[in-house]
């Protein structure tokens, strides 16, 4: 019974492609990054292994002989698919190292993104998650210089330089104490809510600029100075209630004070204060990014449209 012969080593394979390819064992030497002795012995085995000459030596140079060009036609195959492997195999490592960075405003973050990842990690080879939570205008930074994969913003005034889809929208109201003299009124106009201090997100905020949208497109230009500038919703809530000013904040936000009775909600028409929540990214979308936005569709009503 006539034994296989063993399997060659790729090191072997590729210092016999390299002869071939660049005509000399010094040659070869350079291109592999090993001494010419190496390159040599690496041939040798190979031609024991096979069991016949693969090269002709001489000094000009190494020549293939007839079994030489064979074993150089079926290496190069065989190289390639191991390089394929390789490649693949680096892949299949980074998919389950790498982290999905995701920068939201502070209303998504806090009130829609847990929700949203509790159905991501149902799925299948999930990467990390690692969360900023910051105002709209520092995700719009943060997605552009490539350090967040996907970013969720609050703010009306959309980055044209970015990829985005509206993903749901939200309400903005106006709140207060509950004693209040807004409080069970009923005729407070857009005009009064302009000339009354309140309490103010920080620039680059969202809900500033939804805020500052709305007036404006209600014909109103002049408003009046804060009260405060606050820069989180719970430090705005807790002073709103203290009595201190009213506050315009996302109804996600304030739902549990208004139920509560800690803090009045506040009707009055003439002013549209909805805003688009909507996701950012750059470029093309990646494999998390789409299957992150279809979470978010299926949970919203309507789907979501780049």
């Amino acid at each position: 019974m006539t034994r296989a012969p063993a399997l060659p080593d790729l090191e072997s394979l590729q210092a016999l492609v390299a002869v071939a390819e660049t005509g000399s064992l010094t040659a070869a030497r350079t291109r592999l990054g090993i001494s010419q002795q190496a390159v040599s012995l690496r041939v040798r085995g190979l031609e024991q292994s096979i069991g016949m000459p693969l090269l002709v030596r001489s000094t000009r140079g190494s020549a293939l002989t007839p079994a030489g060009e064979l074993a150089v036609e079926w290496a190069v195959t065989l190289l390639a698919a191991a390089e394929a492997f390789s490649a693949a195999v680096g892949t299949l490592q980074h998919d389950r190292q790498r982290e999905f960075r995701i920068a939201a405003s502070l209303t998504v973050a806090e009130h829609l993104i847990p929700h949203w990842l509790s159905l991501w990690h149902l799925g299948p080879a999930t990467p990390d998650v690692q969360l900023t939570a910051v105002n709209s205008g520092a995700v719009i930074d943060l997605v552009r210089r490539g350090e967040a994969d996907l970013g969720f913003i609050e703010t009306p005034d959309l980055p044209a330089d970015l990829s985005t889809a509206v993903v749901g929208q939200d309400q903005l109201i106006v709140v207060t104490a509950p004693a209040h003299p807004w409080s069970g009124r009923e005729d407070v106009t857009a005009a009064e809510l302009a000339s009354t201090k309140l309490l103010w997100r920080e620039e680059g905020s969202g809900t500033r600029r939804a805020l500052e949208r709305a007036l404006r497109d209600a014909g109103i230009e002049s408003v009046a100075p804060p009260a405060a500038v606050i820069p989180s919703a719970l430090g705005i809530r807790t002073t709103a209630a203290a009595g201190y000013a009213p506050a315009v904040l996302s109804a996600l936000a304030v739902r549990d004070d208004v139920r509560a009775g800690r803090l009045a909600r506040i009707r009055f028409d003439g002013l549209d204060l909805r805003r688009p929540l909507t996701a950012i990214w750059t470029g093309e979308p990646t494999i998390d990014v789409t299957r992150l936005l279809q979470i978010v569709a299926d949970e919203h009503s309507g789907a979501v449209q780049p």
